[in-house]
């Protein structure tokens, strides 16, 4: 399986990888999963919406296909050999299934979701649930809208690749996000931001780099917001930030209250919105039904944990949002530089 690409300019590799890269052969492929990371890949068609033409063009048989998905939006299926699949929508470059291979689905969609998309401007809100961006603003903003425009932005694709190990057909999608006459209303910078998900059998891993392609240095604050599907909220648990600083900002988001986690396991009894600062790259959600899911990162330096509570009477007690956030120390780029960051999920029983 050949990956569907052409190369660009712009972002390189740095930090780690979560699985050594394995040499590849055969016209058109990188020698390693790393040195392909240096080939963001871009191509004029990908901003068409003609969902069978973007299938034809970067589809791989039985790895990677377009499709219409969530609301009849086009949608990038990666489906892996061991039966795990996982989908990401263009609009938002939101990822809104990840399923096991028993078939078993592990995010969690609002109700509300299709409600927005099926409206008079289904564009005009982000998708509600799954695993959307905040770029470039993690929460609210004089200068945009709540956690920015990156949600709520039409990503182009830039390329699908597949794993030519029969072991290890490891089907990935990158998608672009630039600068435009959009973004540049709220926000006057040139940026390239690059996002890719893959699944490495049953985990969904996801890797973000963001460029800074102007003349001027910027500031950013990010994060994925990862709903999670839990058996019930009352019965759900968060381990790994026992003794971390948080702000909690439950009672007043704008100016919340600074705490210490004193808790071994996170709990919920009522609304809550904790972010952990400078947390530990690892955390995992007890999800009640004898499993958990693991999140585990790099260069993400917070943890945010959110749930509405009865704010949302339809759904709060099914989901609970376990975040990577990059909120206490923003990112600073000058003119060339780029960020990148990882994370991946996991389930695994208890």
């Amino acid at each position: 399986m050949r990956p569907r690409c052409a190369p660009v300019a712009g972002l390189g590799t740095q930090q780690r990888s979560f699985r050594a890269p394995r040499a590849r052969t055969g016209p058109g492929h990188t020698n390693s999963r790393a040195a392909r990371h240096h080939q963001i890949v871009t191509a004029a068609a990908a901003a068409d919406t003609d969902i069978a033409a973007l299938n034809d063009q970067f589809g791989i048989p039985g790895r990677v296909e377009v499709v219409a998905g969530l609301g009849g939006l086009p949608t990038v299926q990666l489906k892996h050999a061991c039966g795990a699949s996982a989908e990401v929508t263009l609009f938002g470059a939101c990822v809104t299934s990840w399923k096991q291979a028993s078939g078993d689905e592990v995010l969690f969609m609002r109700p509300d979701a299709l409600q927005i998309l099926a409206g008079p401007d289904p564009k005009s809100k982000p998708i509600s649930g799954g695993i959307p961006h905040c770029f470039p603003q993690f929460g609210p903003s004089a200068a945009m809208q709540q956690h920015g425009f990156a949600r709520n932005s039409d990503w182009s694709i830039a390329a699908t690749s597949a794993d030519p190990q029969p072991d290890d057909q490891d089907p990935e999608v990158t998608l672009v996000l630039r600068d435009n006459e959009y973004t540049r209303k709220m926000w006057p910078h040139a940026f390239e931001v690059a996002y890719s998900v893959s699944l490495h059998g049953e985990l969904l891993q996801a890797d973000m780099r963001v460029q800074n392609t102007g003349d001027k240095p910027f500031e950013f604050t990010a994060a994925l917001h990862s709903y999670i599907e839990v058996s019930d909220v009352a019965e759900a648990k968060v381990r790994g930030l026992k003794g971390l600083e948080y702000l909690d900002k439950v009672a007043d988001p704008s100016n919340p209250t600074k705490k210490k986690e004193e808790r071994e396991e996170v709990t919920f009894d009522g609304p809550t919105d904790s972010v952990y600062l400078k947390a530990r790259d690892y955390v995992e959600l007890d999800v009640g039904t004898g499993a958990a899911v693991t999140v585990t990162t790099n260069k993400w330096s917070d943890v945010v944990v959110w749930s509405p509570w009865t704010a949302m009477p339809d759904c709060y007690r099914q989901f609970v949002c376990v975040e990577s956030a990059q909120f206490s120390t923003p990112v600073s780029l000058k003119p060339g530089e780029f960020w990148r960051s990882q994370a991946e999920w996991s389930v695994m029983d208890l």
